[in-house]
């Protein structure tokens, strides 16, 4: 008897401490589990707020340009340097950025860009001089880059993808007309701030530190490579692209410079083809294409987008109200369309895909030059905007399925640069064809 006593209470110690031994790994686990960044894909409405703000910012100035150089005390030529400014930083700093979060992973990207953001809104809105206030835009733009890089990292799919570009689409058709709402309310340096709500994203998105593998996302996030950093590599391209921005503003001294840049870049690659730049990647034709397209279109987009309000009211007669409110409409509905194509893409081939954007674009930029109607310009804005969107949103896709997993990272961060250059060139080719006439 006393035996089995013995016996039951040994055993009901024993599950007693087991169910306590239970409990507490339990309670480890949950405490692990939520302390832990959450696995699985980001919500693309996260991603969108974080990427797109971008957009908004880089547009706000479009209807504002001659208030700021009044307010300046600049011509109106010299203002288009914050806007040159910004498109630069934004080409600069996207593959910049991308490196950094394929070296450290998704958090470090989001500390630095998000304190660039913010640092830089905060220079445009209290420097008094033009320099410092160019010097705010481009940390606004830099930063903005580098959570445009994350977002695009996640994106993992040409339909999540689409969401994005069309999300850029949509608030880079709103910055016209709201950078001049709030330049008519409060100010036009309360316009140029409009980017930094991005940092609201921030947050949630932090929280996610990789994505499920997918055939067409990019590698995670978090995974980070800790080989030597290509600094020279790293200069030459920020060098080559810097005069590229420049060469529609001093085409004899940058077209020197950009051909002196690209050479030492070229010999720089073939020793070291590992490097920031790689070798591989550029050599892929899907890559090279995709990225040169996206130039061509991007280039042509901005174009549309600071002309065709002058054209409207030299040509139609328009106001500026009647041509900010079309403009607005023009670019929402080619956005929407560009998500269109996007979320058909899958079913299509890589040949029909840019066979559309081809046709579109040129259909667009011809309409451009011989229209005299105002409804017929409107038209052309919209597929400019569906060109340039979709190409974004596809052929971003097209380009990172060419570059194995350790190199896509790079690959978005290249694709972006090209794509951004073509928000460089434009607000310069309108203001050399249009804007200065």
């Amino acid at each position: 008897m006393t035996t089995t006593t013995g016996t039951a209470t040994t055993t009901a110690t024993a599950t007693a401490t087991a169910t306590t031994a239970t409990t507490v790994t339990t309670a480890t686990t949950t405490a692990r589990a939520t302390s832990r960044p959450r696995l699985g894909p980001v919500p693309v409405l996260w991603l969108a707020l974080l990427a797109t703000p971008l957009a908004a910012g880089a547009n706000a100035p479009v209807l504002i340009l001659p208030d700021m150089a009044r307010a300046l005390g600049v011509s109106g030529s010299t203002a288009t340097w914050l806007v040159a400014s910004y498109a630069w930083a934004m080409a600069v700093g996207t593959p910049l950025l991308a490196g950094l979060l394929r070296r450290r992973g998704l958090r470090a990207v989001l500390r630095v860009a998000s304190a660039l953001l913010v640092g830089g809104t905060l220079l445009v809105a209290a420097s008094p001089w033009l320099p410092l206030t160019l010097t705010g835009r481009a940390a606004q733009a830099a930063g903005g880059a580098g959570l445009t890089a994350v977002a695009m990292s996640l994106a993992g799919s040409a339909r999540r993808m689409g969401v994005i570009s069309a999300g850029f689409g949509i608030l880079g058709a709103s910055g016209p007309l709201l950078g001049a709402q709030l330049a008519h309310a409060v100010s036009w340096r309360l316009s140029l701030c409009v980017s930094v709500i991005a940092v609201l994203a921030v947050p949630m998105v932090s929280r996610y530190a990789t994505t499920p593998a997918a055939p067409t996302a990019p590698a995670a996030p978090e995974t980070t490579h800790q080989g030597r950093f290509d600094v020279r590599g790293a200069a030459l391209l920020t060098a080559f692209v810097t005069t590229l921005v420049l060469l529609p503003h001093t085409p004899a001294a940058a077209l020197g410079s950009s051909a002196v840049a690209a050479t030492l870049l070229a010999l720089h690659i073939r020793r070291q083809p590992d490097g920031f730049v790689p070798a591989a990647l550029i050599r892929k034709p899907l890559f090279l294409g995709s990225a040169l397209l996206a130039l061509a279109l991007s280039g042509s987009y901005f174009t549309l987008l600071f002309s065709v309000p002058r054209l409207l009211a030299d040509r139609a007669g328009w106001d500026a109200g009647t041509a900010g409110t079309g403009q607005l409409v023009a670019l929402l509905t080619g956005s929407a369309l560009s998500w269109l194509l996007a979320a058909a893409s899958a079913r299509m081939s890589r040949v029909a895909v840019r066979s559309v954007l081809v046709g579109v674009g040129a259909a667009a930029g011809a309409i451009a030059v011989f229209a005299s109607w105002g409804p017929l310009l409107l038209v052309a804005t919209v597929g400019g905007t569906f060109a340039a969107t979709g190409a974004n949103a596809v052929l971003s896709m097209h380009a990172v399925s060419s570059a194995p997993d350790p190199q896509r990272p790079t690959a978005i961060g290249l694709f972006a640069l090209c794509y951004q250059l073509g928000g460089a060139f434009g607000p310069a080719i309108a203001t050399a064809l249009v804007l200065a006439a």
